[in-house]
């Protein structure tokens, strides 16, 4: 009976992963941010669309343009989720949707 034996070495390496230059990251995490806010400024701008379509709606129906007990519904969602910037941001939304 014949025996191979094979040798492997290891070895370690001292260089490690090439990691970004600071810059290199800041910029790469400032374009995703950037594509975020494109994508949450589309999204207000859907919410505000669909907001004038109820409110229209309610209008021709008899009702008020504002239901206030859907928006305290909402601020505390908001406020909830995020705590009390959340709200902050829920009144902002509000007050874009709510139409002229």
């Amino acid at each position: 009976m014949t025996t191979t034996s094979t040798s492997t070495s290891t070895s370690t390496s001292t260089s490690t992963e090439a990691t970004p230059a600071p810059e290199a990251l800041i910029a790469a995490e400032r374009a995703r941010i950037d594509a975020l806010d494109a994508r949450l400024i589309a999204l207000v701008r859907d919410r505000m669309e669909i907001s004038e379509t109820i409110q229209q709606t309610r209008i021709e129906s008899g009702g008020r343009r504002v239901h206030l007990s859907r928006e305290m519904q909402i601020l505390d969602h908001y406020s909830a989720a995020l705590g009390a910037p959340g709200r902050e941001l829920a009144r902002t939304l509000l007050r874009l949707c709510r139409g002229h």
